[in-house]
């Protein structure tokens, strides 16, 4: 493990951890984000004819004390530069699962919008799936807890300990479960 500086002109992420491995040959490379105000996870995941390889994983992080408009534009910046170094063909996104609390709700909505919008502009192709399809796609079963998501995370992707932080794991399921509907459906855009 390495220690990652997320990309960042503003100075509000902190130093992040981050695991690289690039092998070089894939059949789709995705961008997964497990969208937050506070902490957004990424992944970068080449999709191989019968496996994963991870590049990398991390979070990006912004600080409470700046602005909203200021944190929506760090994510994007840093979603923009994700994109322009790793050069992903896919963006999968998890979409905003229902919460009670409206204000996390709200802030959360704006940062997809802006990672939404940032791959969009790209050029990419941009999927989203629901908690409850990732999980279906990473273990089977839509009810998993996250201990178990990790668990599976971890043995699909062959990975030597459980993916940390949660936000990165999150992110890397999204980019398993977006491998795993490109398997399935070679038209999938398609639908969207």
């Amino acid at each position: 493990m390495s220690l990652f500086f997320c990309f960042n002109i503003f100075s509000d992420c902190d130093i992040i951890d981050s695991n690289i491995s690039l092998n070089g040959v894939w059949d789709l490379r995705i961008l997964g984000i497990d969208p937050g105000l506070a902490t957004i996870g990424y992944a970068v995941v080449d999709k191989e004819t019968n496996h994963f390889d991870v590049l990398e994983y991390g979070v990006i992080k912004t600080s409470a004390d700046k602005k909203d408009t200021k944190r929506l534009e760090i994510i994007h910046y840093n979603i923009e530069e994700l994109i322009k170094e790793f050069k992903p063909e896919e963006m999968a996104v998890e979409e905003l699962f229902f919460n009670k609390n409206v204000k996390t709700a709200i802030a959360v909505g704006q940062a997809r919008g802006v990672i939404l919008l940032a791959g969009s502009q790209a050029g990419l192709k941009v999927a989203e799936y629901t908690p409850l399809q990732i999980k279906q796609a990473v273990v089977g079963y839509g009810r998993a807890d996250k201990n178990q998501v990790q668990q599976m995370v971890k043995s699909l992707l062959n990975l030597a300990e459980l993916p940390r932080p949660d936000d990165a794991a999150d992110a890397l399921a999204v980019s398993i479960c977006h491998g795993h509907v490109f398997s399935a459906h070679s038209g999938w855009e398609e639908r969207l």
